[in-house]
């Protein structure tokens, strides 16, 4: 027998929670939310690595419908971050809906009773509507190195970083130079005897803006109506600018000059700084924040090696020009599985097929969030929705008010499901292929993880995130199909939330 709710959840960062608070706030209160782990939280959990931070400013990287008038910094910290989703998912009784410790291992589409059969680790369940909060950076991204998995020592990605290895005076090589490294490894830096980062392609960064915020500053939020949300949205005005380079690389010139200066600052080292000089646009990768980064770099316990990695044999590092580096901990900054997310090898929709299956290589969603084919699904930070200019945040309440409208849509009709018919799909597909085409991340000459394996920009969204935002919130009906309820579901009773 199969626990029933009206909706299902999984994942319990941003998305899932601030899909799970909505559904309150609308008084629907037949739903749980899936988590794996035994904490809340998602990436912000996940990586607590030394020195993690946000790079979008704290006042527009949070909920809009919780404030947090007690920033510590302009741009927040992990374990701030963390604490803020706790105390307000404690705060709004969400935790109440909150399964812990429960994976899921499927989630199959069952045409005949309409519902979706989920499979946990710690039991079954079924759902009329099904909601993933999981995102991009769930799965940590492990390189096929030879040998890799017989290194003599710890080895461990920054996502699951074992604070229980002490690096003090060892040897450490970082393998990847991505958001995660760019922040971790100042710090190990301080620890280590002796640092190697294997740098495959340079990253473009820019000067962090960081300050601590006053008591003045916290008061102000707390006491002046209004004071904090014009805050928010000067932020989000300013950081909206970004996306001009990625979107038109013409105009890159200007931000890649500011990079350059500091580069150079920072740098003195004609050849160090020929190394970490990248060879292609700003904007074609992620642009990176930091002001530690670069000096840690120059310090006498670094080397910066860009020759590739051939193998590893016991405790030492071969590179491709026959060098050998000895290590005594590896840690990996090499990033996630994001246009391959292993939540599409687990989802089955209507004809048994896998979201994996269906897409073969590039992600495709309607408005990045529904998939022809997939009744009453939907995807928080799915296929061309991610950012590479402000916060994500904004998008994932852009995406759940889309959802919380096409339910509501498919509640006044009397239906049991609803799913974007196939030529919109495909429409909305053309239309963020052909918008990508002159975008920096196609033609600024790097290869990243906003390219699938067939070249296709599948990840980010093409353009402003006020466009986004207004195409989730006047829904086209005539884009999706509704189905009518064929036959009473065969299920048993829901389960008390919380359980």
């Amino acid at each position: 027998m199969s626990a029933h709710v009206k909706t299902a959840i999984v994942g319990t960062g941003f998305s899932g929670l601030g899909m799970a608070h909505r559904l309150l706030d609308d008084g629907d209160r037949d739903f749980v939310v899936f988590e794996r782990e035994s904490d809340i939280g998602g990436t912000w959990r996940d990586n607590s690595y030394p020195g993690c931070a946000c790079d979008v400013p704290s006042n527009l990287y949070s909920w809009s419908f919780a404030q947090n008038p007690t920033w510590s910094r302009s741009f927040s910290r992990q374990p701030e971050i963390h604490a803020y989703m706790k105390q307000v998912a404690a705060r709004t009784g969400l935790l109440d809906h909150v399964r812990f410790g429960h994976r899921v291992d499927d989630v199959a589409w069952d045409d005949a009773a309409q519902v979706w059969r989920i499979t946990t680790s710690k039991g079954d369940y079924t759902a009329e509507t099904v909601v993933s909060g999981m995102g991009g950076l769930y799965e940590p991204m492990i390189p096929e190195i030879e040998g890799l998995d017989q290194f003599d020592g710890p080895v461990f990605h920054s996502a699951r970083w074992q604070h229980d290895v002490d690096l003090t005076g060892k040897r450490v090589a970082v393998i990847g130079t991505g958001a995660s490294a760019i922040q971790f490894v100042p710090q190990v830096q301080k620890q280590a005897g002796h640092l190697t980062l294997f740098q495959r392609t340079a990253p473009w960064l820019l000067p962090r803006t960081d300050r601590p915020l006053k008591r003045w500053n916290n008061a102000v939020y707390r006491y002046v109506p209004g004071a904090q949300r014009a805050v928010r949205l000067g932020l989000y005005w300013a950081r909206e600018l970004f996306a001009i380079p990625v979107l038109w690389p013409k105009y890159t010139d200007r931000i890649e000059g500011v990079a350059k200066a500091h580069l150079k600052r920072a740098v003195k080292d004609p050849e160090l700084r020929e190394k970490l000089t990248p060879d292609y646009k700003i904007g074609c990768k992620r642009m990176l924040l930091s002001n530690d980064y670069y000096p840690a770099l120059t310090r006498e316990n670094v080397h910066v090696e860009t020759n590739g990695i051939t193998k590893i044999v016991g405790n030492t590092i071969h590179t491709a020009d026959g060098a050998t580096h000895e290590a005594d901990v590896i840690v990996l900054g090499t990033g996630f599985h994001v246009t391959d997310s292993p939540i599409a090898k687990m989802v089955r929709g209507r004809d048994g097929r896998t979201l994996a299956d269906v897409w073969d290589g590039t992600m495709k969603a309607y408005l990045g969030t529904s998939v022809a084919g997939f009744p009453n699904m939907f995807m928080l930070l799915g296929p061309n929705t991610a950012l590479g200019h402000t916060s994500v945040v904004v998008m994932i309440e852009g995406q759940i008010e889309h959802v919380r409208r096409v339910l509501a849509e498919r509640n006044k009709r009397g239906a049991q499901t609803v799913e974007p018919t196939p030529e919109a799909q495909e429409r909305f597909v053309a239309e963020m292929e052909q918008k990508s085409r002159k975008t920096v991340w196609v033609s600024g000459g790097c290869r990243s993880y906003y390219l699938d394996r067939n070249g296709k920009n599948s990840t980010i969204w093409p353009g402003f995130t006020f466009s986004f935002l207004l195409r989730a919130r006047r829904l086209k009906t005539s884009d999706f199909r509704f189905e009518p309820l064929r036959a009473p579901a065969d299920v048993p009773a829901a389960e008390p939330a919380g359980v």
